[in-house]
C-alpha cells in the first residue's frame, strides 16, 4: 500500500525527482504527507522527516521520542539524538541524482533554508500540487476511515440530539456532541464543533457562544471526527419545538438541493456542474443570493483536502475522490440551514460515506 502510494506521487510529478522530502514540523508546520506516505497513525512526529524514492522506498527519521511508533511502519527508520545527527542521516537519505521535490505548501521558510544548505548543490523542486493531487484519489484503506470517522460522528449526532433540551447553551451543545464522538473512538473532532441556535445558524462559520436554545429556533450542527488520522465532516440543522411554515420552506429547498448535486455526482463530470445543479434549485426558489459558499470541497487527512465543488474550481471528478456536499441557505436576523454529507465519488453515482436521516426533525 505504501509503496503504491508512494509511486502515484512521482507518476504526478511533472519532470524527474531523485527523491522527495517531506518535513513535518512543530505545531503549527505539521505536514499531512507525512503521514500519507509512511500511513502512521499515532505519534506527533514532530520535526521529523521522511524521504521518499521512485522505487516507493522511503526513509523515516525522527527522534527516539517517535521509535516506538516509527517502528510501526514497514518504511526504514533512522534515529537521531542530536540535531547534528539528524542533518548527518538527512545529507545521506538526500544523496541521489536528480532534483529533490519539498512540499513548499506546507514547508516553512525557515526549514526550507536550513535543508538547502544541508544539500549543497541540489535543485530543491515545489512538488505540492503532486502531492494533493495524489491524495484526492483515495485507497480502500482510506475510505474505510473516513466511512468509520462518519460512523462515529453520526452516532454520535444522534446521542447528542437526545439529550438537547430548551436553556442548553451552544457551547454546551458543542462539548456533549465533542463527548459523545470521543467515547465512541474519535481520536478528536475534525475541526472547531460549529453548534449554532436560532438567528447565529445564519453564520456559517459561526463559533459557538452562550447562546441559549429556545422553541422555534433552529438548531444547526456542523461538525467532524477524526478517525486514525482521517476526518468526516457533517452538518444537519434541526427546529426546537414546532417548525413553521418558513422553517419548512427553506428545509425542503436546501435537502432538494443537496439531492440535486449528489445526484449529479460520477466520474468524469466537472465539479461546476455539480455546483450548478444544486445551486439551480436555491436560485429558482429565490434564494439564490442566500446561498453565499461553493457546494462542498475534498475530504481526508485534512478537513479541506483539495479541489471541490465551486463554480470557481474546475475540476474533473475521479472515483475514489471523497467530497462533501454541503448546500445552505441563511437569512441574517432569523437562521439558516445546511444539510451535509460525505460522498465517494464512483464510477455512475456517489455514495453516501454519511447516513444520517434528512427529513426535518423537531426536537
Amino acid at each position: 500500500m505504501i509503496e503504491k502510494r508512494i509511486k502515484r506521487i512521482f507518476s504526478n510529478v511533472s519532470e524527474e525527482m531523485g527523491a522527495i522530502l517531506i518535513y513535518n514540523g512543530p505545531e503549527p508546520h505539521q505536514d499531512v504527507n507525512f503521514f500519507y506516505v509512511t500511513d502512521l497513525t499515532k505519534g506527533l512526529f514532530e520535526a521529523s522527516a521522511v524521504v521518499i524514492y521512485p522505487d516507493g522506498k522511503g526513509t523515516i527519521i525522527t527522534s527516539k521520542l517517535e521509535e516506538e511508533s516509527a517502528r510501526k511502519s514497514p518504511m526504514e527508520v533512522e534515529i537521531f539524538s542530536t540535531r547534528k545527527d539528524f542533518k548527518r542521516i538527512l545529507k545521506d537519505a538526500l544523496d541521489v541524482d536528480g532534483n529533490i521535490g519539498v512540499n513548499f505548501a506546507d514547508m516553512p521558510h525557515s526549514a526550507y533554508r536550513k535543508f538547502k544548505y544541508m544539500a549543497k548543490g541540489k535543485r530543491f523542486v515545489d512538488v505540492s500540487e503532486a502531492l494533493e493531487k495524489t491524495r484526492m484519489i483515495k485507497d480502500k484503506v482510506e475510505i474505510e476511515r473516513i466511512r468509520k470517522a462518519g460512523k462515529i460522528a453520526t452516532d454520535a449526532l444522534k446521542a447528542m440530539i437526545s439529550q438537547l433540551k430548551e436553556g442548553m447553551k451552544e457551547y454546551e451543545a458543542a462539548a456533549l456532541l465533542i463527548y459523545e464522538m470521543m467515547r465512541r473512538g474519535a481520536t478528536g473532532p475534525a475541526f472547531e464543533t460549529i453548534s449554532s441556535f436560532g438567528e447565529n445558524s445564519a453564520e456559517p462559520h459561526y463559533t459557538s457562544g452562550e447562546r441559549e436554545l429556545g422553541k422555534g429556533d433552529y438548531a444547526l450542527f456542523d461538525f467532524g471526527a477524526r478517525f486514525e488520522r482521517y476526518n468526516s465532516d457533517i452538518t444537519r440543522t434541526f427546529v426546537m419545538g414546532k417548525a413553521d411554515k418558513k422553517h419548512r420552506e427553506i428545509y425542503e429547498i436546501v435537502r432538494e438541493a443537496q439531492q440535486a448535486g449528489i445526484d449529479a455526482i460520477k466520474e468524469g463530470v466537472n465539479g461546476k456542474e455539480v455546483d450548478a445543479e444544486a445551486r439551480k434549485v436555491i436560485e429558482k426558489a429565490g434564494y439564490g443570493d442566500r446561498f453565499i459558499h461553493s457546494l462542498g470541497h475534498g475530504l481526508g487527512l485534512k478537513v479541506h483536502d483539495g479541489g471541490g465543488l465551486s463554480p470557481n474550481i474546475d475540476m474533473e471528478l475521479s472515483e475514489n475522490m471523497v467530497l462533501t456536499v454541503e448546500p445552505g441557505i441563511y437569512i441574517p436576523g432569523f437562521g439558516g440551514v445546511r444539510i451535509e454529507d460525505d460522498v465517494l465519488v464512483k464510477k455512475n453515482k456517489a455514495e453516501l460515506l454519511t447516513e444520517f436521516p434528512k427529513e426535518l426533525t423537531e426536537l
